[in-house]
């Protein structure tokens, strides 16, 4: 079984395929201030199993688009939107985040947890603005040095697993550049990642590598996540994922020299 699909099976069993949390996606909606009763079109891009989707869809009176490439990912929301009563709310659609589909000013909202890292947040953000209305909203969570300054085997880690990896200031400054207002930012607690992700994918270890005859390939990606695992321990005080929240400015009424 090649990599990929061996990380699908690890994967595809958790409620989360990243650190989150269902209080901290209710935040994230409270400080976007959308209207909860009011009719919303929701991208929510890198949607994995669902969770988030869920949550969106059970919190506000919107119609979801469920996006993911993965439609083994897409095949458990759906089992779980149809459980909750909330498949009416949610389309799932597979296909990949830098190839959507969409028309110009298609969304009031696009949401994105733990998932922007796979084309990178500047061409995410810069990418996905024209999907979304003028006065829309962007939420996104990507991981960011929470230290000015971190330990050189953790700083290594991270620029060769994710070289966008960067401070809340200058991701917000990403923000601003392309076309959007900065409404809000915070930083995922600490269960997001233990209680939430970490823990229960060790709790999987074992009926991964019983299901794949423990081969060389499955144990490597065990042996891989732990590693991520005990750096996370050890250097928690350095990283974690930032909640980005964001408005579309319209880029045609700009104010002129004196600022009128």
């Amino acid at each position: 079984m090649e990599d990929y699909q061996l990380l699908i099976d690890l994967h595809k069993g958790g409620d989360r395929q990243g650190p989150g949390g269902d209080a901290e996606t209710k935040m994230a909606i409270d400080m976007s201030m959308v209207d909860r009763v009011a009719p919303l079109k929701i991208a929510d891009i890198g949607c994995g199993t669902g969770a988030s989707t869920l949550c969106l869809a059970q919190q506000l009176n919107a119609q979801i688009t469920a996006v993911d490439f993965l439609s083994d990912f897409l095949e458990v929301l759906e089992s779980k939107a149809d459980r909750a009563g909330l498949s009416g709310k949610i389309s799932p659609l597979s296909c990949s985040m830098d190839n959507l589909p969409f028309g110009d000013g298609e969304f009031d909202v696009i949401w994105s947890e733990g998932a922007i890292y796979n084309i990178g947040f500047e061409k995410g953000v810069t990418d996905w603005n024209r999907y979304l209305k003028v006065g829309g909203i962007l939420v996104v969570s990507e991981i960011t040095w929470i230290t000015a300054s971190r330990p050189s085997e953790l700083q290594k880690h991270w620029e060769g697993e994710y070289p966008g990896i960067d401070v809340a200031s200058s991701k917000i400054g990403v923000l601003e550049k392309n076309g959007y207002s900065p409404i809000g930012y915070f930083v995922l607690p600490e269960h997001c990642w233990l209680d939430n992700y970490y823990r229960p994918m060790q709790n999987r270890f074992k009926s991964f590598l019983n299901r794949n005859s423990n081969s060389e390939e499955a144990r490597a990606i065990v042996e891989a996540e732990n590693r991520e695992i005990e750096l996370y321990e050890k250097y928690k005080t350095h990283y974690s994922y930032g909640v980005y929240v964001a408005k579309k400015l319209d880029r045609h009424n700009k104010p002129n020299a004196a600022g009128l």
